[in-house]
């Protein structure tokens, strides 16, 4: 009995389980949506100064 509890709890430390990588998925998209305003204008920028660089080439 004791070796069952001992194999458990090493089985739990060693891996990264289901419900980790769900709530990290919404934790990510929560922030994507809190923050998507200033994302759009930060990739809009990007592009804007890669297309002129691209032009003056």
């Amino acid at each position: 009995m004791k070796t069952l509890l001992q194999e458990m709890k090493q089985q739990k430390l060693g891996g990264f389980g289901t419900v980790e990588m769900i709530l990290l998925i919404v934790v990510l998209i929560a922030v994507v949506l809190i923050f998507k305003s200033q994302i759009t204008s930060l990739v809009e920028s990007i592009f804007q100064k890669i297309t002129s660089q691209a032009l003056s080439v």
